[in-house]
């Protein structure tokens, strides 16, 4: 019982730290923290990236050129976060109807030891098939982290197991492929999906 507590203690104290994370990028893009402009902040969120799908095909910011498409980081033994903002994903495309082929929405994982092509491609199969499960090795993901500003941390669990901390941030990109601002997809379908046609 006290080993449980312990666990629960220890995912709560990890998802507040996220919570804050979030918080403070939020208002970083937003020019809001630092006295910077929004451009100038928005700017610095995003770049070039070369992963694979959970085909195993190569993947890139170049193959969205054209399209907006919305980015989150996180990872397939998520236990809250990462389904409910798949199944949000999900409903968005659903309400886009033929548009949802305008734009695409990539699940990034931060957990590339566990999470292979197939692992993502088996996760993501109870989920709408327009979503595009995304990894590469730890050296590919950590560098596409530090670009989007996504905090991410091994948290070490009993037996030798382990959970993820991350930055929960849904990132939408414009046809370029640079950073818009934060998306909230923690709304009514049909209102998110008529706020991501504005970009297309």
């Amino acid at each position: 019982m006290a080993s449980r507590a312990s666990r629960l203690a220890l995912l709560a104290g990890a998802f507040s730290i996220g919570l804050l994370l979030c918080l403070g990028l939020v208002l970083v893009a937003t020019g809001r923290l630092g006295g910077g402009s929004q451009v100038a902040t928005a700017a610095a969120v995003g770049g070039p990236f070369r992963l694979v799908d959970q085909d195993g095909k190569p993947i890139s910011d170049t193959d969205f050129r054209g399209k907006p498409f919305l980015m989150f980081f996180g990872f397939t033994h998520c236990p809250d976060v990462c389904p409910t903002a798949l199944f949000e994903a999900s409903e968005l495309l659903r309400a886009l109807g033929p548009d949802a082929s305008r734009t695409a929405v990539l699940f990034v994982s931060v957990d590339p030891e566990r999470d292979t092509p197939a692992v993502l491609k088996d996760y993501l199969s109870s989920f709408e098939p327009g979503l595009r499960g995304v990894t590469g090795t730890p050296e590919a993901i950590a560098a596409v982290a530090k670009a989007f500003r996504v905090y991410y941390r091994k948290v070490p669990l009993e037996a030798g197991d382990y959970t993820m901390d991350h930055t929960a941030i849904v990132y939408l990109m414009d046809k370029q492929g640079k950073f818009v601002a934060p998306f909230n997809i923690k709304r009514d379908p049909a209102d998110a999906a008529a706020d991501l046609k504005k970009y297309f």
